[in-house]
């Protein structure tokens, strides 16, 4: 009886510990030099919508496109190519698009004079885990980029947001 009930208690807390795991992750921002730029972590809620919260500094102040992209890597030589495109999840880019927008398409977002950025989304076109839609955390991973310009919301592939400035490839924690 002891060991059912102990060995009860051990899969109920390796289920927990596995769905704690499955339910958050960040992204450590980083910029094209190395720089630390903040942090953008990842909440599946219990509603089903991911809680997406960026936290970001030393930022060149005005408005900026912010854009989930389609693979883990952030390989500053090569101007954060490495991430590839949007995560697109079967849409076209942009609010304005009539298949749109891309799962990995997030409004833009404005830096204040101090460099300083703070801001929380919701979503529900991706996911953490496998088994929701768009998952991040799939066999290739996903990034959380920042662009110089801000997106126009229309034009593929990208919106005209300019170059990449930050980026960080999204992690559960360890």
């Amino acid at each position: 009886m002891r060991r059912t009930i102990f060995a009860a208690a051990v899969a109920t807390l390796m289920a927990s510990q596995a769905y704690a795991q499955e339910t958050s992750a960040t992204a450590k921002m980083a910029g094209a030099d190395g720089s630390d730029n903040g942090i953008v972590t990842f909440n599946q809620t219990k509603s089903g919508l991911l809680h997406i919260i960026v936290e970001m500094t030393n930022l060149a102040p005005g408005s900026h496109g912010l854009h989930i992209h389609e693979k883990g890597a952030c390989d500053s030589a090569g101007g954060f190519k490495s991430a590839g495109g949007h995560y697109a999840g079967g849409k076209e880019h942009g609010i304005n698009s009539e298949n749109g927008p891309h799962a990995g398409d997030l409004p833009n977002v404005h830096v204040g004079e101090n460099g300083v950025l703070k801001v929380e989304f919701f979503t529900d076109r991706l996911s953490l885990g496998e088994g929701g839609a768009n998952p991040l955390m799939d066999t290739d991973g996903s990034a959380v980029v920042l662009h110089a310009e801000p997106d126009d919301y229309a034009s593929a592939p990208a919106g005209h947001a300019g170059n990449r400035v930050a980026c960080g490839v999204i992690e559960q924690p360890s």
